[in-house]
């Protein structure tokens, strides 16, 4: 497939009519699909356990606000982190994508980067995430750099293991433990909770987003979550999205988080719910949508603890 233009270069799964494929220059626009750019869903649903993170640190610290340099750092952290896991990802499965219909139209199995660029791209993206970790304390440091041991061998496990969302939620949820680090400087008993809430969340929407690949990836033999649970799919979701509603709640209610955090909790399991009634094991158009509205769902848990803090610190 030639990048000679955006519409025969865009990727199957990528946002219709984005940006990347109509305004960038032609020769940046594989790069940028190799980061994801057009599909900011990714970067959005790293960088909120960030920021539900630094909400949580708020309430318990008795800021009146999450701290506002923090979230812009988490911001262009995630969208420079995801763009060098994505790229790192694909660098590993160029191979099996090729045999994928909805990823075979990718850059590098496409043939429109080398592999020897996407590495030279892949150490751009990250020193970009260094010189973001570099702002934070000691211990944040410390905790972020812990979180490439899952982001390594991710892109791996779905070839030895029948549950690779696990590991995928290992590494997407880290940021659940930034913000507390960030804020206080060590981890406490409500940052491993809201870890936990977010690995449930991730292996749950990760779930959803491989019923599009279902039929694919039993041709190629690649393992994935959809294929393990099967007929069983909508309980093995409500099970890991309920696992992160009750992690979350917990960590909310450590934390100290009152009515309008716990009303937050309320809503973004509601979402979550929704998800659940709405899922069909081989509907990928559903599927598909479905994951992209946990942006949504985050953004509500998000807003409610911020919510919260600003509540608390105007009573106290």
């Amino acid at each position: 497939m030639s990048g000679g233009n955006g519409e025969q270069g865009r990727v199957a799964d990528a946002v219709a009519g984005h940006w990347v494929d109509r305004l960038a220059p032609r020769r940046l626009r594989p790069y940028l699909r190799l980061a994801r750019i057009d599909r900011p869903i990714g970067w959005w649903l790293l960088l909120l356990p960030c920021w539900w993170s630094a909400a949580l640190a708020a309430i318990r610290a008795g800021a009146p606000y999450p701290n506002p340099w923090h979230l812009a750092l988490f911001l262009v952290g995630a969208v420079a982190m995801r763009g060098a896991g994505s790229t790192y990802n694909d660098i590993a499965d160029r191979d099996l994508d090729a045999q994928v219909e909805r990823t075979r139209s990718r850059p590098l199995p496409s043939g429109q980067v080398s592999p020897r660029a996407a590495a030279a791209f892949l150490v751009v993206q990250a020193l970009i995430g260094l010189a973001v970790l570099l702002q934070f304390n000691g211990t944040a440091i410390l905790v972020g750099m812990a979180s490439l041991l899952p982001v390594a061998i991710y892109p791996f496990m779905k070839r030895v293991m029948p549950l690779p969302q696990a590991v995928l939620g290992l590494a997407f949820a880290w940021g659940a433990l930034m913000g507390w680090a960030g804020a206080f400087g060590r981890l406490d008993p409500p940052a491993l909770l809201l870890y936990a809430g977010a690995i449930a969340w991730v292996v749950g929407y990760d779930t959803i987003y491989a019923v599009q690949d279902i039929e694919d990836d039993e041709i190629a033999g690649i393992r994935s979550s959809a294929r393990l649970f099967g007929s069983r799919l909508r309980l093995a979701v409500a099970v890991c999205y309920g696992l992160a509603v009750l992690f979350v709640a917990l960590a909310a209610r450590g934390a100290g988080a009152g009515l309008v955090g716990a009303l937050g909790v309320g809503l973004f399991a509601a979402h979550l719910g929704r998800q659940v009634l709405r899922l069909r094991e081989r509907d990928g158009r559903g599927a598909l949508a479905l994951f992209r509205s946990n942006r949504d769902a985050g953004l509500i848990l998000f807003l409610a603890l911020a919510a919260d803090a600003v509540r608390q610190g105007w009573t106290g």
